[in-house]
């Protein structure tokens, strides 16, 4: 789809991070953007940046968790630009929270952003896009939703993400309809992904507590957020695609590989492998050594020699 002035794009999670850099890029290219995001006074903040680019803007706070709050944002966007045609579902969030022993509060909020919200994006808009026979959704997934290792429940919803964009992607194609498809997947990317946890909602009651083995893990995951690309960069990947009607966006070949390399075990058969070098993270014999030390401290022992999983593998 071609990125021009008199189109608008419709951005969630937009006041931080990969959504604020797409609200930014598309704009440059002369695009009106709606800022939908949880935080209002950050996407106050944002939106008035995003308007300095000499755009009409649109701020909706939204929780994208809740079907009605995204169906009240397509038709607050449809108001006030008359159609769009392009939305990125992009909010997410994580949670370092036990996914087995923990309670399912932290389930139900990633899967109600991370899944939830992609879903509900899609119903809200494809309508409008179908009525004004043009279209194109990005939706945001991860490296995660390839390649499993960051936490479960964070790993399921962006499973998830891919697989419902690989669908609505081939319904569009059958049909014949004029609807194009991205996914996008990075890899570290240097946002404040990991202090999700500020918008804990207050209906889910108590915030958990981090699953044992978390404090060691995550200074590894902060250090290779903090040194990853910028969501400036990842936005210019996106738009690429857009432009091109691709539907895969990466952000980096060493991911690719990544992924490539578990799919090749996976058609010979093997057991998921533990011994595998994520990208901006120690060996995963480094953490599971440091995991089995944390244990042996706690119970007053010495180390296991016994091989253990790492908490996340990136």
């Amino acid at each position: 789809m071609e990125l021009t002035s008199g189109k608008t794009a419709v951005v969630t999670g937009a006041a931080s991070g990969i959504g604020f850099a797409l609200a930014e890029r598309f704009a440059r290219a002369g695009l009106d953007i709606v800022l939908a995001d949880i935080e209002q006074e950050a996407l106050d903040a944002a939106v008035e940046k995003i308007a300095a680019l000499g755009v009409q803007t649109l701020a909706v706070r939204t929780d994208v968790s809740d079907e009605a709050a995204v169906q009240a944002l397509a038709a607050a966007a449809v108001e006030r630009f008359g159609a769009v045609h392009l939305v990125c579902n992009n909010a997410g969030v994580e949670s370092s929270a036990d996914a087995w022993l923990g309670p399912i509060s932290a389930w139900k909020w990633v899967l109600g952003v991370n899944l939830w919200g992609v879903i509900h994006g899609i119903r809200a808009f494809l309508p409008v896009m179908l009525g004004q026979g043009e279209g194109h959704f990005v939706n945001t997934a991860s490296i995660a939703g390839l390649y499993p290792g960051f936490s479960p429940s964070y790993d399921a919803s962006k499973h998830a993400v891919v697989a419902i964009s690989e669908g609505l992607y081939r319904s569009m194609k059958l049909a014949g309809l004029p609807i194009g498809v991205s996914v996008l997947c990075p890899g570290w990317v240097d946002t404040n992904i990991m202090d999700a946890a500020r918008n804990w909602p207050a209906d889910l009651g108590e915030q958990p507590a981090q699953a044992f083995g978390a404090e060691l893990v995550e200074p590894h995951v902060r250090k290779a957020i903090a040194e990853a690309i910028q969501p400036s960069e990842v936005a210019g990947f996106v738009a690429d695609a857009v432009a091109a009607g691709k539907f895969w966006v990466f952000t980096g070949q060493e991911w690719v590989d990544l992924v490539v390399q578990r799919w090749n075990g996976i058609a010979e058969g093997k057991d998921p492998q533990l011994g595998v070098q994520v990208p901006g993270m120690p060996p995963t014999a480094q953490l599971a050594d440091e995991i089995r030390n944390l244990l042996a401290q706690m119970l007053g022992g010495e180390s296991s020699s016994a091989p253990a999983a790492p908490a996340s593998e990136g």
